[in-house]
């Protein structure tokens, strides 16, 4: 099996993954896990979510006229934090584990952050720092974005409303910490690819 036909498999199956447990957590009635976390909003915003940079990736090839080869372990580096936070919901760990929803903020920020910096590593020239910069930018952006979403669904009119700032920063750090990770990656591939060349 060839690395491609890998990601590709891998990348599916947390797409697949991801849906069905959407699915379950919307329309199976008694799972106490699920109340008043917005699942079936969710069941509609994750997939759109999870397609938006495919989408966007083919649209900008077709416009280049390239026919690259479909960038799967990008796809599945910016769709398993999806998957994670899904699963966390269907174990109960959010309410369970104290670490879990901290874990997340650094370790899915770190995923997503990699998703990015792989397509602009197969899709660009930048030079190392150029790349790597880049993508903690992107990843620190999608922080703060998220945030802005959890405050304006869940917090400006809930119960968390006084301990809300100091958390919100704290889940912006430890996102932009993960965002740094992935940028320190994708820089050392850009050089390591660059080496390779010469």
């Amino acid at each position: 099996m060839t690395n491609s036909v890998r990601a590709r498999a891998i990348a599916l199956t947390i797409f697949g993954l991801t849906v069905a447990q959407l699915a379950v957590a919307t329309f199976v009635p008694g799972l106490d896990q699920f109340d008043g976390k917005a699942f079936g909003a969710r069941l509609v915003a994750y997939p759109v979510m999870m397609l938006t940079v495919p989408a966007v990736y083919w649209l900008w090839a077709r416009r280049q006229s390239l026919a690259p080869e479909t960038p799967w372990a990008a796809y599945a580096f910016l769709w398993a934090p999806f998957l994670i936070d899904v699963t966390g919901n269907t174990l109960d760990l959010y309410d369970s584990l104290v670490w879990w929803d901290d874990a997340n903020h650094f370790v899915n920020w770190f995923l997503l952050s990699a998703g990015a910096g792989l397509i602009l590593l197969r899709s660009s020239d930048l030079p190392p720092w150029a790349l790597g910069w880049l993508t903690v930018g992107i990843g620190a952006t999608l922080a703060i974005t998220w945030e802005l979403g959890e405050w304006f669904a869940f917090i400006r009119h809930g119960t968390e409303l006084d301990t809300a700032y100091e958390d919100t920063l704290f889940d912006e750090v430890l996102g932009t910490l993960g965002a740094a990770v992935a940028g320190t990656w994708m820089t050392l591939r850009r050089r390591r690819e660059i080496r390779r060349v010469v």
